[in-house]
């Protein structure tokens, strides 16, 4: 799907090679769009296929005609069993035009697009770079906020269980986290190297939001790193807690089963086809079941007094 958001944006500074005219978003682009793009802009073809590589790392491509800048975004998908994941998504530059290319679409481009962004001003290469890697450590930093919240929802549930479900859904949490951090210091590679004028030039202004998204991008990689060691370490333990909880319940049936032992063992000898005391009493039924439930009460008393259970 191809979506031209912008043509002709206003100028407020004099022609340059720093001004964006035109804004070309690709969104799951078939073989011919991406030819098409190719052919028009002068790109090669192959670095466009990189871009919908789902293994793609962040990297950034310089040539006469372009510039290719490709980033990972954050993504959440409800439908997966692995909800928070990433993506590569590309930016190319190409004389006064900007093409961002993704297999899927995401929620950094889709606030671009629709202006849900303060001060944004798609003028300049700068501003619109500078503005996307905001918006996606803005989402790393929220995705990782709704892990941590899911993690301490499950650890609840994962003290009362003894099944590998809460366990799974902390593991598939910890490839999220895998993910993200592999990521992030993707991406911090890649700004590192956009931060030299060889790559990037940004003014002043720009320059300063710069360093906002490097501190951001690593204060994500921070927290990708304290939730995964805690999320390790909170699988172990609860490991353990699983084993605990499970010889808890096979204790109890043991228990269980001693009690209602005393019973079985009186109603299969007075089961027998023999001559038995009390046979010829009336009271005999009662006599019997009174003293088998006597014998379990203080069977269960001495367990009790024990500390058996």
């Amino acid at each position: 799907m191809t979506t031209i958001i912008q043509e002709n944006f206003p100028l407020f500074r004099r022609p340059s090679a720093q001004i964006i005219r035109n804004w070309i978003n690709l969104v799951s682009p078939t073989p011919e769009e991406l030819a098409k793009i190719a052919v028009r802009y002068n790109i090669y073809p192959d670095s466009l296929n990189d871009i919908l590589d789902i293994d793609e790392l962040a990297r950034v491509e310089r040539e006469d005609e372009y510039l290719l800048i490709i980033m990972r975004v954050p993504l959440y998908n409800p439908e997966q069993e692995i909800l928070y994941h990433t993506a590569p998504m590309g930016i190319v530059f190409a004389g006064d035009t900007v093409i961002t290319i993704s297999a899927r679409e995401n929620e950094v481009i889709r606030d671009l697009s629709q202006n849900r962004v303060r001060n944004f001003a798609l003028t300049t290469r700068g501003s619109f770079l500078v503005h996307v890697f905001m918006r996606s450590a803005a989402y790393y930093l929220r995705y990782l906020k709704e892990i941590n919240r899911n993690t301490s929802s499950i650890e609840k549930d994962l003290q009362r269980s003894v099944k590998n479900h809460e366990l799974i859904l902390l593991l598939t949490i910890e490839k999220s986290l895998v993910f993200f951090t592999t990521s992030l210091k993707s991406n911090e590679l890649l700004m590192e190297k956009l931060h030299k004028p060889a790559f990037f030039t940004f003014s002043e202004e720009e320059l300063d939001l710069w360093e906002d998204c490097l501190t951001d991008n690593k204060q994500a990689i921070e927290m990708s790193n304290i939730y995964s060691n805690i999320l390790s370490g909170m699988m172990d333990a609860f490991a353990s807690v699983i084993s605990n909880n499970l010889n808890v319940v096979m204790k109890r049936l043991t228990v269980i089963n001693l009690i209602l032992m005393v019973p079985t063992l009186v109603a299969s000898v007075y089961g027998m086809n023999v001559g038995l005391p009390f046979q010829s009493s009336p009271f005999a039924f009662l006599a019997i079941l009174g003293g088998s439930l006597g014998i379990s009460l203080l069977g269960t008393l001495f367990l009790k007094r024990a500390k058996f259970y």
